[in-house]
């Protein structure tokens, strides 16, 4: 059986091995394994091929998109408060008639 260091751990090895989960749930013992889908696993193989200066670029990139996504939940998860207040008061106005349908084209 084959064991993995601690890191991640591409699907295409997994399949590969011949202990498969199982095999790698015993080589484990108390360290984490992450483990990676195909399509990240052949992205990262892709862009081992390429000089380190341009690995470095692709990698900034990817952090700052993952780091841009991790605000934007933070944003969206703190202020569910406020955007449920306004939907009830938008909910109240409509119901007490005080307000009317959007229309686009008079914007």
């Amino acid at each position: 059986m084959e064991c993995y260091p601690v890191g991640l751990v591409s699907m295409k090895s997994l399949e590969q091995s011949d202990g498969g989960l199982v095999g790698l749930a015993a080589c484990m013992d108390t360290r984490m394994i992450r483990i990676v889908s195909r399509a990240f696993d052949t992205a990262i193989e892709k862009m081992s091929a390429l000089p380190p200066e341009e690995q470095d670029r692709i990698a900034q990139w990817l952090l700052g998109e993952i780091q841009d996504e991790e605000r934007w939940t933070q944003a969206f998860s703190s202020s569910q408060d406020a955007l449920n207040k306004l939907a009830d008061e938008a909910r109240a106005e409509i119901k007490a008639g005080r307000a009317s349908q959007l229309d686009p084209d008079k914007l």
